[in-house]
């Protein structure tokens, strides 16, 4: 029996482990010595072979200590890749119990590692999941059974952590196999392998994802985005419809391709100065269709930044005002223009005033505005319609607006008035002066031509008044002294232009003061009543007509012609016209008590704006009634432009009052254009001579033509013929060898005061019978 050897000592140097390797060695060769005779060794080659033993040994042992090494190293890293890698790792026996967990398992899981070992994997799962997981132990089961088979199922199961809370997990399930049990059918399972990766974020990242896309999908607004070098690379379902380009055929461009030649340079600029500066723009911007067609875009560009700040995308938000800008468009084409002609209008108009002063101060040049009101408009709109006079209107406009300046400004203020705004007529007055008396003319000139209102020429014309401006006047006073050359120019005769100059100023000072004291005249009791007789071929009164005067008690006594334009103008005629008309109505009713005038007539002058007020008629009416007076007495003289004016109407109103009674005369007769047969229509009991006329007699042989055939006409139409304005005894006889007996004038006397005419009644004349 050999004896046992010595076991190796892990903790020896190594020249024990040479002794231990020649021990060895001498108890192998004692262990043969009945076999065999050992050989005989010297001592010298004992000791070589005893250094090789060593030095292989050595070798030996050091190689062993680094396959230690390398072992325990690995062994390290195994156990560090497998407790913190990125999925929770389990190792589940045949009952489901954990057997082995890592530490990411133990985290997600929420538990200590010794109270998960030994207990069963579905105390984890959520209540509404665990069927799902039953189901799934039951399919690796049955899969792992088959031959030659690697099952590997994965699934997504709400675990529910110690604390409570829930977390959705990404499991990858496979069966643990019995050894030699997977080349045997039907062999069952030994357990499960998990990986468990917590994806709940991943998932709400989706989610959200998801929610994004499809609320980007459903917002109107198109949203695009780009690289940080431009280039798109998404674009919305909104930005598809605004613009007409589909994904796919904007992505990988720059939203530039879009601009055209109506996009603003400045926006783009700001757009792109934006963009190399890394900062928000937010604009408008027109851009254009893939059909072509302009749009306006509410823009906004936003940089997008990581973490670190660095650019990572762009984002563009769009919005479609176009329908918006239209909207703003025609509220202020609304707002700065007339409706009928599109011109500026007085708001305007103002605005270019202020900015044109403004230019002039720096440029030192001087402007002109023209006021330009149409003659006789309003004939137009009563004789033919107001669709005519709009139709005027528009065309005047169109000759107004062609002959214009770029720089220059036509508007329409309303009515028939037009508003000329010219810049830059000269450094000077006179050089001003000068021009803008040429561009009245050519106004003129443009006017001239006859318009062509749907067949029917129209001859129109205008007056013009014309103010020169420079800084530092005011927009108010342009205006008033434009006015005012425009009051003059009408007032001159119309169809002519006029300069503003301070003397028109002073004129309408006095104007607008006299303007406030006719105001208050008839509350203040300050109208008076003359009277001048009207007498026949033997000087005996037949009548007389009443005449207004204004007992000023500044100016003294005045004439109709110092205030009757005034009053005119202002309406002020309707309560002094009818004041007059009381007034004579109830003298009227007076003189009927005295031999002397009763049955004496009255002849009232009515303006036209008083004949044609609606209710005159009515007027007329309770004026009698109230005064009780003969109506046959009263007689009502019109002018020849205010029968004319409206034909139609004029007869209808006269013959309504004929019913009443009343008389009528034609006052001023051959100053205006009547035609014969209008002037046969009309109900008149009498045709005045009008003084122009009467002054000029005897003399020329036309002059004496053109009385003897007003007297001739009057005569033969049936009327009575008197003459006004009879100064001498000449006029006199002249008139009565040609059969107008009835005279008006200085001859025979001054309009008098009723004191003073009932004196003259008592000395001079009888009353006549009514006619």
């Amino acid at each position: 029996m050999q004896p046992a050897a010595p076991s190796p000592d892990p903790d020896g140097d190594s020249g024990h482990s040479a002794l231990r390797a020649v021990a060895e060695a001498a108890w192998a060769a004692t262990g043969q010595q009945s076999a065999s005779p050992a050989p005989q060794l010297d001592s010298s080659q004992l000791l070589h072979e005893l250094e090789e033993y060593k030095i292989d040994l050595e070798m030996q042992n050091e190689a062993l200590r680094e396959a230690q090494w390398e072992l325990q190293n690995s062994r390290d890293q195994f156990a560090e890749l497998y407790e913190f890698a990125p999925s929770g790792y389990l190792l589940l026996g045949p009952n489901e119990q954990i057997e082995q967990a890592n530490l990411t398992a133990v985290k997600l899981l929420g538990q200590e590692r010794a109270q998960l070992l030994g207990r069963n994997f579905v105390g984890w799962v959520a209540a509404t999941q665990q069927k799902a997981w039953r189901q799934l132990c039951l399919r690796l089961s049955q899969a792992g059974a088959q031959p030659r088979s690697e099952p590997l199922e994965q699934i997504e199961l709400l675990l529910r952590r110690s604390d409570g809370s829930e977390f959705l997990a990404h499991l990858e399930c496979s069966p643990r196999m019995q050894p030699g049990a997977a080349a045997q059918a039907g062999a069952g399972a030994s357990g499960f392998r998990l990986l468990i990766s917590d994806v709940s974020a991943l998932r709400a990242s989706e989610a959200r994802l998801r929610l994004s896309d499809a609320a980007l999908g459903a917002i109107s607004e198109g949203v695009h985005i780009t690289s940080p070098e431009g280039l798109l690379t998404s674009v919305n379902a909104g930005f598809e419809a605004i613009t007409g380009y589909s994904a796919a055929e904007a992505i990988g461009r720059k939203p530039s391709f879009m601009q055209g030649p109506g996009s603003d340079p400045v926006t783009v600029k700001a757009i792109r100065t934006a963009l190399r500066e890394r900062r928000q723009f937010a604009g408008e911007i027109l851009n254009y269709r893939k059909d072509g067609q302009a749009f306006w875009s509410e823009l906004t560009i936003s940089p997008l930044l990581d973490e670190q700040g660095m650019l990572t995308h762009w984002v563009g938000i769009s919005r479609d005002i176009s329908a918006a800008k239209r909207d703003a468009a025609e509220i202020h084409r609304l707002a700065f223009h007339d409706s009928l002609t599109q011109l500026p209008n007085r708001r305007l108009l103002h605005m270019r005033l202020e900015q044109a002063l403004a230019a002039s101060e720096s440029s030192g040049q001087y402007g002109a505005l023209f006021f330009i009101d149409l003659d006789k408009f309003k004939e137009l709109n009563d004789s033919h319609g107001h669709d005519m006079g709009d139709l005027l209107l528009t065309q005047v406009a169109h000759r107004l607006r062609e002959a214009l300046r770029h720089q220059d400004t036509v508007s329409r203020q309303g009515g028939d008035e037009f508003v000329l705004l010219v810049l830059e007529l000269g450094a000077t007055q006179e050089l001003a002066a000068k021009a803008a008396a040429q561009i009245g003319n050519s106004l003129r000139e443009l006017l001239a031509p006859p318009f062509d209102l749907m067949g029917f020429e129209y001859p129109c014309k205008a007056s013009i008044g014309a103010a020169l401006f420079r800084a530092p006047d005011s927009v108010a006073e342009l205006l008033k002294h434009a006015d005012l050359a425009l009051y003059e120019a009408k007032g001159t005769g119309r169809d002519r232009m006029r300069f503003f100059d301070p003397a028109m100023q002073l004129a309408q000072d006095q104007r607008m003061r006299l303007l406030s004291e006719l105001r208050l005249a008839t509350e203040l009791g300050q109208w008076r009543l003359y009277y001048q007789p009207q007498v026949d071929a033997t000087r005996r009164m037949i009548g007389v007509e009443a005449l207004l005067r204004w007992q000023h008690p500044r100016l003294g006594l005045l004439l109709p012609d110092d205030f009757i334009g005034l009053a005119e103008d202002s309406g002020l005629i309707l309560p002094i016209g009818l004041w007059v008309l009381q007034t004579a109505c109830a003298q009227l009713k007076q003189w009927e008590a005295d031999p002397h005038s009763a049955g004496l007539p009255i002849a009232v002058n009515v303006s036209a704006r008083q004949f044609r007020q609606p209710d005159f008629v009515a007027q007329i009416v309770a004026l009698l009634a109230a005064s009780e007076c003969r109506p046959e007495l009263l007689k009502l003289e019109l002018t020849e432009s205010l029968v004319l004016d409206d034909i139609s109407n004029t007869i209808d109103t006269m013959l309504a009052l004929k019913v009443l009674g009343l008389q009528f005369s034609m006052d001023d007769f051959g100053t205006g254009h009547a035609s014969l047969s209008y002037l046969a229509q009309l109900p008149l009991d009498q045709l005045k001579i009008d003084k122009s006329f009467v002054a000029k007699l005897p003399g020329l042989a036309k002059d004496e033509t053109i009385a003897r055939a007003i007297i001739t006409m009057g005569l033969g139409l049936n009327m009575r013929v008197i003459a006004e304005g009879v100064e001498t005894e000449a006029q006199r006889d002249f008139l009565g060898t040609q059969g107008c007996a009835e005279c008006q004038g200085f001859l025979f006397s001054r309009p008098l005061p009723i004191d003073a005419l009932q004196d003259y009644l008592d000395k001079k004349a009888q009353p006549a019978a009514t006619a």
